[in-house]
């Protein structure tokens, strides 16, 4: 064997960056922080986001909103879809990353994997759907149509859970977007590294770059000022504890956001449409169909 064969290999460590507007820009700040698996040994560095950066991000989601929410529902529901069969080819990426960041095993962590493209495909599923079952005609007394239809919300933020780093994240961010609403996603600050991979893959699906931003670091510092922000109009706080909640609700009141509060997110339930309606507002069209005759309406 020569001498070349023998020598190590260069490690190649794995730069993770933040997703804003459809690109991977590292923290304004410059910092990082170091992530380690279950059992303390070092992973990776991950950006440490800024303030500027929580504002970038709602730029950038208030940017794609126009397009995303008057897009079709049905090519929503193939985009979502597209991102579905993406995340089926680099299972072992994440099966790899929610190991370590879980500590669990690679069979368990696989189930898991498997379980958040599975609940990703049943969103996927929904984005036509959904209008049916919240919205159609109301009867009146006259001589009106009353329709009701659901419309996005808009610029929400999501705190992904922090002990659920792949399939809690999944069951927070594809209903809100699967409703044409554009996400800010704060990672689980202990384990972000499946969210930050998230963006890699949708960063090269047709998701339009803004609808999904994902920022990591300390989840109070970026939660805080997104919670005040006057051009984000929703946020989810899955990932909050009982403190953290408080004080960003009382944040979110300043411009009347609609707050989600901290509940089980049902990593191992059957979804249903709870997350679905979350971010969804009702419009209500009155319409007049003509005067009433003896045989009804004149139409």
């Amino acid at each position: 064997m020569s001498e070349k064969s023998e020598q190590q290999r260069l490690s190649v460590f794995k730069t993770y960056k933040l997703y804003v507007g459809g690109k991977f820009p590292r923290s304004e700040s410059g910092r990082v922080y170091e992530v380690t698996d279950s059992k303390g040994k070092w992973l990776a560095n991950a950006p440490r986001s800024s303030r500027k950066d929580a504002r970038d991000a709602v730029v950038a989601a208030r940017k794609a909103f126009g397009g995303w929410s008057g897009a079709t529902a049905y090519n929503r529901g193939q985009i979502l879809y597209r991102i579905a069969e993406m995340l089926e080819g680099r299972k072992d990426q994440f099966t790899r990353e929610v190991a370590d960041a879980e500590g669990l095993s690679k069979a368990k962590a696989a189930a898991v994997v498997d379980a958040a493209i599975d609940r990703w495909v049943w969103y996927a599923g929904w984005t036509d759907k959904i209008a049916q079952v919240v919205g159609g005609a109301n009867p009146v007394a006259g001589p009106y149509f009353n329709l009701s239809s659901p419309e996005p919300t808009g610029v929400v933020t999501v705190l992904a859970p922090q002990d659920s780093s792949f399939l809690g994240l999944v069951s927070v961010v594809a209903p809100a977007i699967a409703t044409g609403n554009t996400v800010i996603v704060i990672a689980s600050e202990k384990s972000p590294l499946p969210a930050l991979s998230l963006g890699e893959v949708l960063a090269t699906s047709d998701l339009p770059g803004g609808v999904v931003n994902i920022l990591s670091g300390a989840t109070a510092e970026i939660a805080t000022p997104l919670a005040a922000h006057q051009d984000v109009n929703a946020i989810d706080l899955a990932g909050a504890d009982d403190v953290l909640a408080k004080d960003l609700e009382i944040a979110a009141a300043d411009n009347l956001k609609r707050v989600l509060r901290p509940q089980p997110v049902g990593y191992t339930e059957t979804p249903g449409i709870d997350r679905l309606t979350a971010f969804l507002e009702t419009k209500t069209v009155w319409h007049p169909t003509g005067s009433l005759g003896a045989g009804g309406s004149s139409y």
